[in-house]
């Protein structure tokens, strides 16, 4: 028996019309599939009705994956892919597999020799170094960092130092409604000259991207709160 693929689906980044940032593949791909995985039903369902409004809801059958899910039934998940169906993958915000516990499922499908398909998407990781003038060549993606202040502190006096000992970019990101907080430290923690971007609401109307020092974020805060928003810091 043919083996179904496994279609790595990237969603948007916000509320905005979901054919603004996605090319017409994606559709085309929501069209012709019933199986996903997905971490959360509600909005999987609301963005695939987005995509495909005239789409049955009932006929789809749809596998959760968040931080409940037991490792041990991930291999389930892909069951009907050995049986011949497609099965797509949806991240809640952006590309799957990327920051996204959709890697797992991915890991398994190579496993067990199931074609894996990635779909053109908007990715904010990719989007922010894109857009701020820092090194696209050698960069790397930390996830959250410490909420204890002292530990916070000093993770990124050592991602600073990182960033200048082998010029390379830093990414992290932060709970939205501590953005706020996080601006502040950057601006005080950091030495005066180290450059800092923020790339906030990436592909929204309401986006905002922004390099400047660390001194210059000083004198120039915006307020991030509840706004989706990568950080990158840069000592040259």
């Amino acid at each position: 028996m043919t083996l179904g693929k496994l279609y790595l689906i990237p969603t948007t980044l916000g509320e905005n019309d979901p054919m603004e940032v996605l090319p017409i593949t994606v559709k085309k791909i929501i069209e012709q599939t019933d199986t996903f995985i997905v971490e959360n039903e509600k909005t999987a369902r609301r963005f695939i009705k987005k995509i495909c409004p005239e789409k049955s809801q009932p006929s789809l059958k749809l596998f959760l994956l968040n931080k409940h899910t037991d490792v041990s039934e991930l291999p389930s998940f892909l069951k009907p892919c050995e049986e011949g169906v497609t099965i797509g993958l949806l991240s809640e915000a952006g590309c799957p597999g990327v920051a996204d516990p959709g890697a797992d499922v991915v890991k398994i499908a190579h496993d067990k020799n199931i074609k894996v398909v990635p779909l053109v998407g908007p990715s904010s990781i990719l989007m922010a170094i894109m857009s701020s003038g820092m090194n696209g060549q050698s960069f790397a993606f930390n996830g959250y960092l410490p909420i204890d202040k002292g530990e916070r502190k000093n993770e990124l006096k050592r991602l600073e130092r990182l960033s200048f000992d082998h010029n390379q970019s830093q990414l992290f990101i932060e709970t939205p409604y501590r953005n706020n907080k996080m601006i502040e430290d950057l601006a005080n923690i950091l030495e005066n000259n180290t450059h800092v971007c923020v790339a906030c609401d990436i592909t929204l109307p309401t986006e905002f991207i922004k390099t400047q020092t660390a001194k210059q974020w000083k004198k120039n805060m915006i307020d991030l709160h509840k706004r989706p928003t990568i950080f990158i810091i840069h000592k040259n």
